[in-house]
């Protein structure tokens, strides 16, 4: 019983860098299981992946400008990311290309031009601290924009979220009540380039989505409520922070992929034993009566 405490708690014990990490992790989940949540139930789950990716060439500026600057690199990521999405917003809205078809195009142009500037003064070490992030050397000024980005999201949510959930299933109706659907539309999308810089100040850009909508897209089999389906997605998120966190430690693994994979575990669990949706729930007796 003993070796199995240690090997649970005795890394956040001995290591501050290793409860700094957890610290980091659980604030994040705390901001990106409401937030993936709403990607879900709006099915924009590809256009969060797209709003990481368009972070890149903000935070490839900010550094150019101040090296590995964590201030620098996250007004860059923010400038930029709510930059492509006024862009994406404006071409679905004043031509016949669709939301998430103009996404794409950005976020593919913005990959590229992020690694191109990051190779003109950096080296490959800093190509992969800022695409894969490097959560064991978060340090305080990380922690606390990282909680800062999640109260806020909080806050906001606590004030947004009906109009939010009525756009998703009815937005004639929020339109015809005068509940201005286009500027609930756009602060949504503040929250997720929010989120996303927060977990690229951690994880990096290219798993800063896996935290945001992996947890989300397995809470989707258990719950049927938003607030409670939320929940799940924060606790899978925590449980995937702390596994990820203790198999990178014990078995000298690099930490981000090792989180992400443990919430693509989670994932793939839920897609075969969820209560709702399933793989499982579809051919249990009486699961065809139950729609």
């Amino acid at each position: 019983m003993n070796t199995f405490v240690d090997i649970c708690l005795s890394p956040f014990q001995e290591f501050l860098f290793m409860r700094h990490a957890l610290v980091a992790c659980f604030a994040l989940a705390l901001g990106c299981g409401p937030v993936g949540m709403l990607l879900v139930l709006r099915r924009m789950s590809l256009m969060g992946d797209a709003l990481s990716h368009a972070v890149l060439p903000g935070a490839a500026i900010g550094f150019l400008v101040s090296g590995l600057s964590l201030y620098s690199m996250t007004i860059g990521g923010i400038v930029v990311g709510l930059l492509v999405a006024l862009i994406a917003g404006l071409v679905s809205r004043y031509t016949s290309l669709r939301e998430d078809a103009s996404f794409a195009a950005l976020y593919l142009v913005s990959i590229a031009v992020g690694v191109l500037i990051i190779s003109l003064r950096g080296t490959n070490v800093d190509l992969i601290h800022v695409l894969f992030g490097t959560i064991l050397a978060v340090d305080d000024p990380a922690l606390i924009l990282v909680a800062s980005i999640t109260s806020l999201t909080l806050f906001t949510l606590a004030f947004i979220y009906r109009p939010l959930l009525v756009e998703c299933f009815d937005p004639d109706y929020l339109k015809s009540v005068g509940g201005h659907g286009g500027a609930m539309h756009s602060l949504f999308l503040v929250l997720v380039v929010l989120n996303l810089v927060a977990g690229f100040t951690a994880l990096g850009t290219l798993m800063a989505v896996g935290m945001l909508m992996l947890p989300a897209a397995s809470a989707h089999f258990w719950g049927n409520q938003y607030w409670t389906t939320s929940l799940v997605a924060v606790c899978i998120a925590m449980f995937s922070g702390y596994c990820g966190l203790l198999l990178s430690y014990h078995f000298n693994l690099p930490t981000g992929p090792s989180i992400i994979l443990v919430a693509g575990g989670c994932y793939l669990f839920s897609l075969v034993f969820g209560r709702k949706g399933s793989l499982l729930s579809r051919y249990q007796p009486g699961s065809h009566l139950t729609g």
